[in-house]
């Protein structure tokens, strides 16, 4: 098993840091400052650039035709290249719940999940958004819905519900859509990662953490790397689940990953603020990334 360590590259700019994306369509990585409602780019001398679009930002996606597909508090909007709103689709009118992660399919729909802000068992849903802008819940009684991602050949989607510990994954098929849900791993939290995201001064104890995986990506080997949030590291799964690389971040609010650069071989990592006391963690809400050896997938783009 390999261990790597991933360099901070930004200071703190976001609260709430979530789903990295890269690709071409907005020039390199994108990401969320979630709660703010911000998609997050870099400017021309790497500074923060922010486009707002309302109370929550929780994903972001290009689309075929040019512009973005994001995932706001509710449901989701269309944008063109220049950023201007085209369409919005509401999913449902309660208060209570939010939008959170999300992914694109092999057929060009997208696949986005909820949660409770209370974070309430059960109440988040996993929505299908066809490229006509038709919708549909596909997996009902979820918790905390986060990553999912499909492995090259598409016929596998990976999948977290963060409270239940494990990465699932199921056969995927463009007519029936997720099927065979089994798991695929429970990961384990590394010891000497999670100790290494722990505040100086504060002592941490073995086996005290637990996996919560969280946003996902899955490289052009099929392994998945998922990120662990409250323990300050990702893994990296080879297919046949066997646990092949752990990534120490300097942050234990590790919230998701993806694979991007030139020759996509640049793991970019967001971490997250949310509920920290000023003076804890300083480094959270900072992008970290490392080199890997497995190139990534090309980012699939919403064909509506």
């Amino acid at each position: 098993m390999k261990k790597l360590t991933a360099q901070r590259i930004t200071p703190s700019w976001t609260y709430h840091g979530e789903g990295p994306c890269w690709s071409a369509e907005w020039g390199g990585l994108a990401w969320v400052d979630m709660l703010a409602g911000d998609v997050m780019t870099f400017g021309p001398r790497d500074e923060p650039r922010r486009q707002d679009v309302g109370a929550v930002a929780a994903c972001v996606r290009p689309r075929e035709t040019g512009g973005q597909i994001i995932a706001v508090e509710r449901g989701v909007v269309l944008t063109d290249r220049e950023g201007t709103l085209q369409r919005e689709v509401t999913l449902w009118d309660t208060p209570d719940v939010r939008m959170n992660e999300g992914g694109v399919a092999p057929d060009g729909s997208f696949y986005v999940g909820s949660m409770a802000y209370d974070q309430a068992e059960g109440e988040a849903t996993l929505y299908r958004v066809a490229p006509d802008l038709d919708w549909e819940p596909v997996l009902e009684n979820v918790t905390i819905s986060n990553g999912i991602a499909w492995s090259p050949d598409g016929a596998l989607a990976y999948y977290n519900d963060t409270p239940s510990h494990e990465v699932v994954v199921f056969d995927w098929f463009p007519e029936a859509g997720l099927q065979n849900r089994r798991s695929f791993v429970r990961p384990v939290v590394d010891d000497d990662a999670a100790a290494a995201a722990t505040d100086p001064g504060e002592q941490y104890e073995p086996g005290s953490v637990t996996a919560n995986p969280d946003g996902l990506t899955v490289d052009s080997e099929g392994a998945v790397w998922t990120a662990l949030n409250g323990s300050g590291q990702v893994h990296r799964y080879l297919p046949d689940g066997t646990l092949d690389t752990v990534v120490s971040v300097g942050a234990k609010q590790v919230t998701a990953c993806t694979l991007g650069g030139e020759d996509l071989r640049t793991l970019y990592i967001t971490t997250s603020r949310e509920n920290l006391p000023a003076d804890v963690q300083p480094t959270a809400g900072s992008l970290y990334s490392v080199r890997v050896a497995v190139p990534g997938q090309v980012t699939r783009a919403f064909a509506g």
